[in-house]
């Protein structure tokens, strides 16, 4: 019974981790659109764009929605992980960032990079030529050639969500297992 109901706490705290670590950087990219003089929600645009809400009310919103959802279920996945293996059981700070920052650049390689080289990219490259609108278009000119930019910027992003991940997720864990 205790075994039970370890997991489920250990579940529940990774999973609101993720959520957490998912709103901290996504406040991150925000900044990033202020720094780069682009519209606010420019990053989370891009991702509604690229799955065909082409409305500037919208595609912000939808990308913005998809990125905590990614951010929850990446955390909610790392809490499962120690439910049946206990090693990956993110208890204490140290342990818990080095598992954050694992998960972090699990989830750079495994959704990140091919999301972006077979579907961002290739959409944001076809919206240079035929924009459904000047709004996509707009966002589209922004983030023309700089491929490279995003892939080595998004790394780091993912490690820094991975660090916060394992930071709340250690010590959440820590004082309530």
């Amino acid at each position: 019974m205790k075994t039970e109901k370890n997991s489920r706490y250990i579940l529940a705290y990774c999973t609101l981790a993720g959520f957490l670590s998912s709103i901290v950087i996504s406040g991150l990219l925000f900044s990033l659109d202020f720094i780069s003089k682009t519209p606010p929600g420019t990053f989370f645009a891009v991702i509604g764009s690229s799955l065909g809400f082409y409305d500037s009310s919208t595609s912000p919103y939808i990308g913005l929605l998809l990125h905590f959802a990614t951010g929850t279920v990446a955390g909610n996945l790392l809490g499962q992980g120690g439910i049946f293996w206990n090693r990956l059981i993110p208890i204490g700070l140290k342990r818990g960032t080095i598992l954050g920052i694992i998960t972090g650049i699990s989830l750079w390689l495994v959704l990140f990079l091919p999301l972006t080289a077979y579907i961002i990219q290739p959409k944001l490259e076809f919206f240079n030529f035929s924009a459904p609108n000047q709004y996509v278009f707009v966002i589209a000119q922004h983030f023309q050639g700089l491929n490279m930019v995003i892939i080595i910027g998004s790394f780091f992003f993912h490690i820094v969500y991975g660090i916060i991940l394992g930071l709340i997720a250690g010590k959440l864990i820590k004082f309530g297992y």
